[in-house]
């Protein structure tokens, strides 16, 4: 049976097919819509498979990690920068070791197309020591799911899937494999998971004690392979010892093939410009062996791979500072951004194919907020104040309140991370900067934001705070926020005085009632809390057809 899939819901349906328990997400694009793909899938609703959004990305993976103590298996998914935030239990997991199969997919974003970096998570996946699956194609990243639970559970570790944006958002067909039963309750036993310095230590030489098995995993995977290896390379041909030096008095006319070494998607780009002489490379640690096979064939090696250089460092390491290789580092490919087939045509010499004619005479879209959106109203609240205050500085968050920095409302001096707001609005006040604003966004604010508004209540910061709520995560398609009519009782928890707590409703006939309200906080020597209650206009609709 053959199914056309987004790349995303290969994944979803590739752990489905595994036998997973359940699924923890916080969304994020590119990586909603392998969790959305599970909550509607009837055969994951048949099977009781837990698919309820998380708070934020940590909670997520931890709770991951606990269904696999269960003995079950469980899919972590989060975009790249929710490695950030989860980055305590995901390292800790690999000294911790897991019971049932646990993945977690990574889902990177080069060229920054919806996010605030290009960071590449199979850099979490080196740092933690463990396994990383990178798949090429929409088959793979089904196929793998299942392969990646196994290799999991056999050496007791969780494994990295890392996608990116290309693959995710893409469709291609999809033939699907046999349904595997779900893993029986077994909880684990033993004191492994109870990281006291004494055990820990112990289970970290265990997970250096399992870097040879993982090694001879890439090695033998099927989706790291050398492909069109010539017969014979003739008087060129390159030997290359244990350290990856070459050897011998081999004959270096230049006339030996080009090595490449394409990395996940960019596997694609190297076929379509007919790129020979290549090693694929789908599963890490990488296939040292087959590197050094690679080298020994050819002059020298262009490494072609989508996020920052990683392998091509790696690389240089394996093979050593003699042999000659490029990349990202050596300016080959560009250094940012995403590859594609025309960037990779041109790293390997080879003309690219005739393309589309650039559009002319078309004037810029940028993004906006949506006509009618209350994060409109809200913004004209406060840019309207704020000018009456010279030195007003309003923190934006994250979120599709982001949108208040452009045109028209120009409205915000910074927005850095998820939750950053309140935390900056409360330093830059202790540093004596009045008005400090900070606006957030109702799932932002449960995400990351309430201990930044418990160290503000805490310390007494001269800081007003806006939870611009409109019912939503809206900015990701519209999934449930997990605060949904819990703010006035989290902000009241924290300490936020109930006579410096105001809800109001953003709408242009409670403009003058609002405005009065922000000038009245902004004058109070405290920390104050403004909630703008509003339906995102895009749930608005979806709710009124139903």
């Amino acid at each position: 049976m053959k199914k056309l899939l987004l790349g995303d819901e290969a994944v979803a349906l590739g752990a489905i097919y595994a036998g997973l328990s359940g699924v923890y997400a916080y969304p994020g694009t590119p990586s909603t819509e392998i969790t959305e793909f599970i909550q509607n899938n009837p055969l994951a609703r048949e099977r009781g498979i837990r698919s309820r959004w998380c708070t934020n990305e940590k909670t997520a993976m931890e709770a991951a990690l606990g269904m696999s103590y269960a003995g079950k298996r469980a899919l972590v998914c989060m975009k790249h920068v929710g490695m950030n935030v989860c980055a305590d239990a995901f390292v800790n997991s690999a000294i911790t070791g897991v019971n049932g199969g646990l993945v977690v997919l990574a889902a990177d974003d080069p060229s920054m197309h919806s996010s605030q970096n290009e960071q590449d998570s199979r850099f979490y996946g080196k740092f933690a020591m463990i396994p990383i699956f990178e798949p090429s194609t929409q088959q793979e990243a089904f196929c793998m799911m299942s392969e990646a639970f196994e290799l999991s559970e056999k050496l007791g570790e969780p494994v990295l899937f890392r996608v990116v944006t290309r693959l995710a958002h893409s469709r291609a067909a999809v033939e699907i494999g046999n349904l595997q039963d779900q893993n029986e309750f077994n909880p684990a036993t033993g004191k492994g998971w109870i990281l006291l310095p004494g055990i820990a230590r112990r289970q970290y030489i265990s997970l250096i004690g399992k870097q040879e098995a993982m090694a001879e995993a890439a090695e033998e995977s099927e989706h790291n392979r050398l492909e069109e290896i010539p017969d014979q390379v003739g008087d060129d041909r390159r030997e290359v010892g244990d350290d990856g030096r070459e050897v011998g008095d081999d004959k270096k006319d230049g006339s030996a093939p080009l090595g490449v070494i394409a990395c996940g998607i960019a596997y694609n780009y190297v076929c379509e410009a007919g790129a020979k002489n290549v090693l694929k490379v789908s599963q890490y640690p990488l296939p040292q062996k087959k590197i050094k096979e690679l080298a020994a064939r050819s002059q020298s090696i262009l490494v072609v791979e989508d996020g920052q250089p990683v392998v091509e460092q790696d690389v240089k390491a394996i093979l050593g500072a003699d042999y000659k290789i490029e990349g990202r580092l050596s300016g080959k490919l560009p250094r940012t951004g995403e590859l594609n087939p025309d960037n990779v045509a041109a790293a390997l010499g080879i003309a690219p194919g005739q393309g589309f004619a650039p559009a002319k005479n078309l004037a810029a879209r940028p993004p906006q907020l949506c006509p009618g959106c209350g994060h409109r109203d809200v913004y004209n609240a406060l840019n309207k104040v704020a000018a009456e205050y010279p030195g007003a500085r309003i923190f934006g968050d994250i979120g599709c309140y982001t949108l208040g920095a452009l045109p028209p409302f120009q409205s915000l001096s910074s927005c850095v991370d998820m939750g950053a707001s309140i935390t900056m609005a409360k330093g830059a006040a202790d540093a004596g900067l009045f008005p400090a604003i900070a606006i957030i966004g109702d799932s932002t604010f449960t995400h990351s934001g309430m201990t930044g508004l418990l160290d503000a209540v805490n310390d007494h910061s001269n800081i007003t705070v806006v939870i611009s709520d409109n019912l939503t995560t809206a900015m990701t398609g519209g999934q449930d926020s997990a605060g949904t009519s819990k703010f006035e009782a989290i902000c009241l928890g924290l300490g936020v005085e109930p006579e410096h707590l105001h809800v109001v409703n953003p709408i242009a006939p409670n403009m003058e009632a609002i405005t009065a309200i922000i000038r009245k906080e902004i004058e109070y020597d405290g920390v104050s809390v403004i909630i703008p209650r509003r339906e995102c206009m895009q749930t608005l609709r979806r709710h009124s057809k139903k």
